[in-house]
C-alpha cells in the first residue's frame, strides 16, 4: 500500500474524472470516482500534455512508442491476437488493425491513472490524439473492446461504461459475434472454461456470503462471482443482489470443480429483467 501511494503522487490523473481518496478505521486508503465516504478528499494532480509517435501496435490495447515505453491502455481490453502459438481471439485482429490505422499519421499524449505500471512493467494510460480523439473510448465505442477497470485506475469510467452501452445496444463488432454469447452459470463447466479468454455468464445470484478477503455471489453450486472487499466501496450494497438476474462479465479461473470469477468494478456486473 506504501508503493501505490508514492505512485499516485508522481502520476498524472486525467482531467476529466475526478478520483477521491480516504482511510478507513484500520488505516488502510482507498480511492473511488466518487466520494462514497464524508471524509473523502479529491486528488488535484494535473495531466501532461507532450505528444510521442507510435512505434508499434502490439494489439488492440498495447503499444510501444517512440521513447520505448510499452503502454497499456486504461479502462479497456480487447480480443487477443495470435502470439506465442496461440490462436487469435475473435476479434482481435479486427482491433490491432484499426489500431495501426488511426494511429499512423497521428501522435499522441498519455493521461495517466493513480498506478503508473503494471505487473509486467508497462505504462498505464489512456491515449489521446493531437486531435483530441480518445483512444480508449474509441475502442470501446466500436465494439472493438470491452470496458476493463483495475482500481484505483478510475479514470473516465462514465464515458467508456455509456460507450459500451451503446455499442452492445447497437450491437457493433463484438456484441454481434457469436463467440462472446452470454453462457448461463448453470452451463459453466470444463467445456465452457477458458482462463486466459473474456467471457459473460448470467444467472441467479442464490446466495451472498462472506470470506477473510472477499464477498460471493454465488449464482450455482460450481459458479460464483466474487468481490474483493477492498473494492466493495465502489459496488452498491452487495446483499441487493441476493435473488436478481445478474450478467457478470471477466475471466473464469477454476478450483477444482468450481469456477469463478473476479469482479473488480460494477461495471463488470449488468441487472437483468427477472426470470420465470
Amino acid at each position: 500500500m506504501k508503493i501505490l501511494m508514492m505512485l499516485w503522487l508522481c502520476v498524472l490523473v486525467n482531467a476529466h474524472a475526478d478520483i477521491y481518496q480516504w482511510q478507513d478505521a484500520s488505516g488502510q486508503r482507498h480511492f473511488a470516482d466518487k466520494p462514497v465516504e464524508p471524509v473523502a478528499q479529491k486528488l488535484d494532480i494535473k495531466p501532461g500534455y507532450g505528444f510521442l509517435s507510435v512505434q508499434t501496435v502490439y494489439d488492440g490495447d498495447t503499444v510501444v512508442l517512440q521513447d520505448g515505453r510499452k503502454v497499456r491502455f486504461l479502462g479497456v481490453n480487447t480480443p487477443e491476437v495470435a502470439h506465442r502459438g496461440n490462436k487469435a481471439d475473435a476479434g482481435g485482429e479486427a482491433a490491432k488493425q484499426w489500431l495501426q490505422e488511426k494511429l499512423k499519421h497521428t501522435r499522441v499524449r498519455l493521461e495517466m491513472g493513480v498506478e503508473k505500471t503494471d505487473k509486467y512493467g508497462r505504462t498505464l494510460a489512456h491515449l489521446i490524439t493531437e486531435n483530441k480523439e480518445h483512444i480508449n473510448v474509441q475502442l470501446v465505442a466500436l465494439g472493438l473492446g470491452t470496458v476493463n477497470i483495475f482500481p484505483p485506475n478510475l479514470g473516465y469510467v462514465r464515458e467508456l461504461v455509456a460507450a459500451e452501452k451503446e455499442a452492445e445496444q447497437a450491437r457493433r463488432g463484438i456484441w454481434n459475434r457469436p463467440e462472446y454469447a452470454p453462457v448461463a452459470a448453470g452451463q459453466v463447466d470444463e467445456a465452457v472454461y477458458d482462463g486466459h479468454h473474456w467471457q459473460r455468464v448470467t444467472g441467479k445470484v442464490q446466495d451472498v456470503y462472506a470470506t477473510g478477503k472477499s464477498v460471493y455471489l454465488k449464482f450455482t453450486g460450481t459458479f460464483a462471482a466474487r468481490i474483493e472487499k477492498e473494492n466493495l466501496p465502489l459496488f452498491p450494497e452487495v446483499q441487493g443482489y441476493r435473488s436478481k438476474t445478474l450478467e457478470v462479465r471477466g475471466w473464469l479461473s477454476k478450483n477444482k470443480d468450481r469456477f469463478v470469477m473476479l469482479l473488480r468494478h460494477p461495471s463488470a456486473l449488468v441487472m437483468l429483467p427477472p426470470t420465470n
